[in-house]
């Protein structure tokens, strides 16, 4: 998570605690939704730092669809940004992104600084759920998430989920699907990824 530069709700209070806004990983509609494990922070039995970081099978996917998908993307058409690269998409909505692609005619090379992207990337990918639900269903939380991408400009949301070994693909213009990970799923422009296969190639117990 990258703390934002642009203006967010004030933090909320939990018992009286004022939540620090370290702790807030997104803001949509002006909601902070909160890292998961936060609530440990705040009762002091983890640090801060504890709970910051993906775990080591989200970092072995971002990382393996980063190089997969970067060997074969087009440098003079594309940016890749990952490590929770932040959008800010307009006041009251500030988002995080596990794997962004970006038209690097719209994401020009000035335009990369030390703000949040304030331009729609082409795609967007996620793995699996980083803030606290409370009071929400994962699957509402997806679908919100997912629309505020779609309505900022996002052609395409490619959501893979470790638990259920599920990816959701989600277009403005074409109904959303959900298909077991260890089918392909085109990225953009021909490049196709398999999350299962992969998996299963390496010897993981999780293909």
């Amino acid at each position: 998570m990258i703390a934002s530069p642009y203006p967010a709700r004030i933090p909320e209070k939990i018992s009286g605690k004022k939540i620090p806004s370290v702790l807030i990983h997104e803001i949509i509609d002006g909601k902070p939704y909160y890292l998961k494990g936060y609530r440990d922070v705040l009762a002091k039995t983890k640090k801060i730092e504890d709970i910051m970081g993906s775990s080591s099978l989200q970092a072995f996917l971002i990382t393996y669809l980063t190089i997969w998908i970067g060997k074969q993307l087009d440098e003079d058409k594309y940016f890749i940004l990952t490590n929770e690269a932040g959008l800010h998409l307009d006041k009251g909505n500030n988002l995080a992104g596990d794997l962004l692609i970006f038209d690097n005619k719209k994401l020009t090379i000035d335009k990369i600084d030390r703000n949040y992207a304030n331009v729609p990337p082409k795609i967007a990918v996620e793995i699996d759920i980083n803030v606290a639900l409370e009071g929400y269903e994962e699957h509402s939380y997806m679908v919100l998430k997912i629309k505020k991408l779609l309505d900022f400009g996002v052609e395409k949301v490619i959501w893979f989920s470790t638990a259920s070994k599920k990816v959701m693909i989600a277009t403005a213009d074409e109904e959303w699907q959900t298909q077991n990970w260890d089918k392909d799923v085109e990225i953009l422009d021909g490049i196709v990824c398999n999350v299962g296969t992969y998996l299963k190639e390496k010897g993981s117990e999780f293909a």
